[in-house]
């Protein structure tokens, strides 16, 4: 049942960044694994499906699921892949898909570090040789400790594919420095130990990110609009902490960064899943507290992505001046024309529940509602309709198979 529309709606403002582009509304869909990229990682049709529907809501802006910047450093079969300009039209095709229906499509830039299955690439790397976890060593290798030389490409790697982007005809560009992937694992002293320029310090720690960061501003200058997405901690023992990505988020913020999205966890400790205390799930914003924080000391826009669940809440939260712009992700794949209802005051018939296997390591396993998720958006961008109520194991068996042929074919690919 769909509530009556709120009076005053904040999610209909728009939003004027720094360095004077304007965002047309204050709601805007959170970056999620899609895996509809060809084995050899080209963009398809299926993106231009997904994304014509997902801009038809009305929703600000779209920030596009992980595109990698190498092909031989991918998180999952069916990545995008921007290294060169090879895929040029379609990317073109992609933008003006989203931003001909006056919405914005921002373009998240990654690279996996060790967070890659085993098997997909044939070497993955990190900040060090550090193993993941006992729970996840059964699905992620030990990595390679990246050499000086490995980073310098790796940052040139992030240039070049920001500057494909904004050739393209993309918005902006976002950083992904949270969840536990490449840029994460340098900040973090539970994955970076190294000792030299890159690790032993909180300062040298972030020098990766912000050299990533440099690098991008280099390649595309001063008035494309560069965000990124950084955890508030990684609730992990021994990680990243909130006083570590406070005081990342001012070194970014003093540098210039233009949009700053606020998330948590990783695979290992759960994907945007914070320690709640009862007043934050009262407010639905899983982060609000933090941006109160970050908003204390810093004026650098703020979006806050987990949690919400009603056009009440969001509201509620944006009338505290915390942050700026409302992240929803889950809700745009069971939904995704969720954002016409809540930009007209109202909410959608659908709701974020739960995802469960029933199969307890499954279900405790970060990864498992992604997979879930990853599987109603594949509808979508097939022309069908979500299936909210999903079987949770029967969409892992599919997920499971969907990888395990998804990693033997992009290794034939890359023997041709």
């Amino acid at each position: 049942m769909i509530d009556l529309p709120l009076k005053t709606n904040l999610l209909n403002q728009s939003l004027t960044l720094p360095n004077g582009f304007v965002i047309p509304n204050r709601l805007a869909k959170a970056a999620t694994s899609e895996t509809l990229a060809t084995y050899s990682n080209n963009p398809t049709e299926k993106h231009i499906r997904l994304y014509q529907r997902w801009a038809a809501s009305g929703i600000g802006m779209i920030i596009t699921g992980n595109i990698m910047i190498d092909r031989r450093a991918l998180g999952e079969p069916g990545n995008v892949v921007i290294e060169d300009e090879r895929d040029f039209v379609i990317l073109q095709q992609w933008a003006t898909t989203v931003t001909d229906q006056g919405s914005q499509l921002w373009a998240q830039l990654n690279h996996p570090g060790k967070q890659s299955p085993k098997g997909l690439n044939s070497r993955n790397i990190s900040a060090s040789a550090a193993p993941f976890g006992a729970e996840m060593r059964s699905l992620f290798a030990t990595p390679d400790e990246a050499t000086h030389q490995e980073i310098l490409e790796i940052i040139q790697r992030f240039g070049r594919s920001a500057l494909i982007c904004k050739k393209a005809g993309f918005s902006g560009v976002e950083i992904h420095a949270a969840h536990g992937y490449l840029i994460n694992q340098f900040l973090s002293p539970l994955h970076n130990l190294r000792n030299d320029e890159w690790g032993g310090t909180p300062e040298k720690r972030r020098k990766f990110l912000m050299e990533v960061y440099a690098e991008i501003r280099k390649q595309v200058g001063a008035y494309f609009p560069i965000a990124i997405k950084l955890n508030s901690a990684d609730f992990q023992k021994g990680g990243f902490t909130e006083e570590d990505s406070l005081a990342t988020i001012k070194a970014l913020s003093q540098a210039g960064i233009d949009l700053i999205e606020i998330s948590g966890g990783t695979y290992e400790s759960g994907v945007a899943k914070a320690p709640q205390k009862a007043s934050t799930i009262v407010r639905e914003a899983f982060f609000i507290d933090f941006a109160e924080k970050v908003r204390a000391q810093v004026k650098t826009p703020l979006m806050v992505t987990g949690g919400f669940r009603s056009v009440e809440g969001m509201n509620q939260a944006l009338g505290s001046d915390a942050f700026d712009v409302v992240g929803i992700a889950r809700l745009m794949a069971i939904d995704p024309d969720a954002p016409k209802y809540l930009l007209a005051g109202t909410n959608s018939e659908q709701t974020v529940q739960p995802i469960k296997t029933g199969i307890k390591k499954i279900d405790q396993l970060g990864v498992m509602e992604v997979l879930w998720y990853t599987q109603q958006l594949n509808r979508i961008a097939k022309g069908s309709n979500p299936k909210p109520k999903e079987s949770g194991l029967w969409a892992f068996i599919k997920s499971v198979l969907r990888s395990g042929w998804g990693t033997y074919k992009t290794q034939r690919t890359r023997i041709k």
